[in-house]
Formats: structure tokens, C-alpha cells, sequence
């Protein structure tokens, strides 16, 4: 198998891209990286290139950049010669740290969209308190939407979190204002109904204070709603973290208690840590395309890598395609 990966994308690029490229191919099976990007500065940290060639190219996509002319007028990009690589059939999948805007833009205009649907969700795996994770889309890939793309969002993560997550029947919850049956606007009223007959295991309306309970493994929302409830926990959590840690040290007192509950707030961080969880996928392309965090260390590289070498293992992307074959969406 063979992943192309942004070497030049993320603010620590291109160091723990490298890094986390090397603790792929040396712990995952089966795995050759095509890193792109300036070679110059690749080099010096690839200290082992066993199964890790270089497509050198000295232009990058910055997060300035308008993501749409990005994509068209910076054809040498480390980005976009990324996902060249995948549609010319000479990668499997690919990961980005750059970019979000141009990644998705690249995903669609060079990787092209899976038959059948309309448009892709970005899809970001989220801590629970059960220690499973829930999976939530789209959180900003398109902010107005439909019902047909809602449900087909709910059939790509079903798919994704039984294939990849290996959750048995996935329970499939939709993004709402109450729980109760009726709840909400037109849009999920008649979403509602349509995913009581998708081929999934919905569960009904799921209200954002219960995204990180555990109540569903998979939650659904169009792209707006999306994306403020995924802002809003991250603000939530970096607040919660940075009151406690101000607490801690206010005084001596709370200084010695933290000493001695050091391994437990350890435990807490790294249940918290994002880069255990991959990367956010973009659910509905022709090929696995994978979007780490911006401030992605080796280890979240590495654990996107993983989760786009499992997509492609469990053959998703060919999954979401019969399954949606076989479903009659209501157009409108």
C-alpha cells in the first residue's frame, strides 16, 4: 500500500511530518510513504527512508492562501501534487496537515467524489467519556446542506465507524435542538424521517450537550452546526484546562496536591490529546483523503497515516459506494 503525505503542510512541517511518516513505516505492515516536498528541507530529519521516497517541490499552499486558487494556480504545491498522486492511481490515500480549504478543494476538483454522492463532510473523531470516541459530520465542509446529503452523511460514518472504529452496529444520532420526535427546523424534521429508513442504526436526535457522553457513536449535522458545535467544545476544553491548571499552581497548597495527582492529570491530558485520534476525514471522495490538525505532532501524523491505511484496508470508500447504490434518496 501506498499513502502520499503533505510533507510541507501544518505549522511544525516539515520536522514531525517526517517523524511521524518514519513511525509509520516501521510499526504499520505493508506501508510505503511518498512524502512531497522540499527535499532540502526533508532530508535532515529523514533519518531512515526505508520504504519513504520524495517527490521534491519547492511550492507550498499557505494557511493564507484562498483555497479554490490555491488549488488552481499553485499546480506544484506540495498539496496538490499530494492528491495528483492518488488520482493518477500511484497512492492509495493521503494525508495533509495543510490547508483545510485547499485540501477539501483538492479532494474535490483532483481526487474527484465517490458516484453518487453529492457533496464530502469533514468528519473529525471526538474524546467521549466512555474512552470510545464519537464521530461527528460535517463540521464545516459545506454550511448549507440538504436532507440527502444529512443521510448520506449518516451512511458514510456508519460505514467508517463498523469498517475503521470496528463499533457493531454504530448508533447513529442526529444533530438537534431536542431529543423528542418533531424536534427542530424543516431541515431535520424531514431528515429525521429519511434516516429512520436508511440502511443504519439511527437512534434519533442527539442534543450537543450529549456529543461527549457517549449517547451515539456517529452524530450527524449539517456543516454550520457542525463546526460551532466542534468550536464550541474545543473553546469549552482549553478553558476548562486552563482553569485547572491556573488553580493548581495559584498555591503552594495546590501545588503539592497537584504533585501527588500528577499521574491521574496525565491520564486526563492524554484522554483529551486529539492526535490519538487521526485526523478528520473527508468522507465521500474517491479515495481516502485525511486532514490532520494543523498543530499536528509526529504521533498525530502517525495516527492519521494509520487511519487512512485502515480506510483503505477495509476498503470504505468502496463500501459507502455500494451501499449508496443500493439507497433511493428522495432528491430535492
Amino acid at each position: 500500500m501506498r499513502l502520499a503525505v503533505d510533507a510541507m503542510g501544518g505549522d511544525n512541517a516539515p520536522k514531525e511530518i517526517v517523524e511521524g511518516a518514519m513511525e509509520a513505516v516501521s510499526q504499520l505492515d505493508d506501508l510505503q510513504i511518498i512524502l512531497v516536498g522540499d527535499e532540502n528541507k526533508i532530508t535532515p530529519f529523514l533519518t531512515n527512508s526505508k520504504n519513504i521516497e520524495i517527490i521534491h517541490t519547492e511550492e507550498v499552499i499557505t494557511g493564507d492562501d484562498e483555497p479554490v486558487r490555491a488549488v488552481r494556480r499553485k499546480k506544484n504545491s506540495s498539496l496538490v501534487l499530494m492528491a495528483n498522486e492518488v488520482k493518477e492511481g500511484r497512492a492509495d490515500a493521503c494525508v495533509s496537515a495543510g490547508n483545510t480549504g485547499a485540501l477539501m478543494s483538492a479532494g474535490l476538483f483532483v481526487v474527484g467524489r465517490i458516484p453518487g454522492i453529492d457533496r464530502p463532510a469533514l468528519s473529525p473523531t471526538l474524546p467521549t467519556i466512555d474512552g470510545n470516541g464519537v464521530l461527528l459530520l460535517d463540521v464545516g465542509a459545506n454550511v448549507d446542506a440538504k436532507t440527502t446529503h444529512l443521510v448520506q452523511y449518516a451512511v458514510m460514518g456508519s460505514v467508517y465507524a463498523e469498517k475503521v472504529r470496528a463499533v457493531d452496529k454504530p448508533r447513529i444520532g442526529l444533530l438537534n435542538i431536542g431529543t423528542e420526535d418533531g424536534k427542530g427546523n424543516e431541515l431535520t424534521k424531514k431528515t429525521f424521517t429519511q434516516l429512520q429508513d436508511a440502511p443504519i442504526n439511527f437512534i434519533g436526535n442527539v442534543e450537543a450537550r450529549d456529543i461527549l457522553n457517549g449517547v451515539a457513536d456517529v452524530v450527524v449535522a449539517e456543516g454550520f452546526s457542525g463546526n460551532v458545535a466542534l468550536k464550541t467544545i474545543e473553546g469549552t476544553a482549553q478553558m476548562i484546562l486552563k482553569l485547572l491548571k491556573e488553580t493548581l499552581m495559584s498555591s503552594m497548597k495546590t501545588k503539592l496536591a497537584a504533585g501527588l495527582i500528577k499521574n491521574d492529570l496525565l491520564s486526563l491530558k492524554e484522554k483529551l490529546d486529539y492526535s490519538e485520534y487521526g485526523g478528520a476525514g473527508l468522507f465521500g471522495l474517491a479515495a481516502p483523503v485525511i486532514k490532520a490538525h494543523g498543530s499536528s505532532n509526529a504521533r498525530a501524523i502517525f495516527n492519521a497515516i494509520k487511519q487512512a491505511k485502515y480506510m483503505v484496508d477495509f476498503d470504505v470508500t468502496n463500501t459507502i459506494k455500494t451501499t449508496i447504490e443500493t439507497m433511493k434518496l428522495e432528491k430535492e
